[in-house]
């Protein structure tokens, strides 16, 4: 890693839809955990009133801030707006954050020293050592660690949880890996991040943290996302082997023309 710039400002960037009861909780938790820290709170149009009840912190903290969004588009999209919004108004770093309390804030200062250390993106693991998950059945786990498992062997990356939702980026990296066309809605769109960070030579760092699903409210987890994420993946890894392997014959080919060249 390079010497890194110290990250000065911050801003956490929270996704929500029908997260009126549990979005206070964990705002009124991150500003206690890192005051330094901005929220942004990213509704999509939420029937439930969350972007109203947002409107309304916002008012009476100046560190919160709130994106309305004309309606449910899907995590992806929402995020890509927060970058965008985060970019323009200058911060060294966002970070992604469920509404949902299943990312502890209290464990996001772990993940800012890995990213002031020089990491260009902070993935809080859920499956390297020391990291866990609570309160989740064993298809849960099994599920997840199946889909990482696929993800790792079928695209040839290192990350052990590339599906995590809770993240650090420098906005320098991000910058260069959301230009282009960032397709991948529901949690997929994790995945792509990351590859596209690795293939970048962003340096990419894991660090442990204790999953916690959430009481209250519903998963926005669902056959379709499953669906999207194996259709996605699969996609990805032809690509990159065919890639790979025109990149290997491209360069036989050169060392062969250039044998001819120099035959006596």
């Amino acid at each position: 890693m390079t010497s890194p710039s110290p990250l000065r400002r911050v801003c956490v960037c929270i996704p929500t839809y029908d997260e009126a009861h549990s979005l206070p909780k964990v705002v009124a938790r991150l500003r206690r955990a890192v005051p330094r820290v901005d929220v942004l709170v990213i509704d999509d149009a939420s029937p439930d009133g969350t972007g109203d009840l947002a409107d309304v912190m916002a008012r009476s903290d100046p560190q919160v801030h709130v994106l309305h969004r004309a309606g449910k588009e899907g995590l992806g999209p929402a995020y890509l707006a927060g970058f965008a919004w985060a970019r323009q108004q200058g911060y060294d770093a966002v970070v992604e954050m469920d509404a949902d309390g299943s990312h502890q804030p209290e464990q996001l200062p772990a993940l800012l020293s890995a990213a002031d250390a020089g990491a260009d993106v902070v993935i809080g693991s859920r499956w390297v050592p020391g990291g866990s998950v609570h309160r989740w059945p064993l298809h849960r786990k099994v599920l997840s660690v199946g889909a990482n498992t696929y993800a790792r062997l079928a695209l040839g990356i290192p990350v052990h949880d590339s599906t995590a939702g809770f993240r650090v980026y420098r906005t320098s990296g991000l910058r260069e890996i959301t230009t282009g066309d960032v397709a991948s809605q529901g949690y997929c769109f994790q995945v792509d991040l990351t590859v596209r960070a690795l293939e970048h030579g962003l340096a990419v760092v894991e660090v442990p943290v204790a999953f916690v699903e959430r009481e209250e409210g519903t998963s926005k987890m669902n056959d379709a996302i499953v669906r999207e994420a194996v259709l996605m993946v699969g996609v990805w890894a032809v690509r990159r082997r065919t890639r790979q392997l025109r990149e290997h014959l491209g360069r036989r080919g050169r060392s062969r023309w250039q044998y001819l060249e120099e035959a006596p």
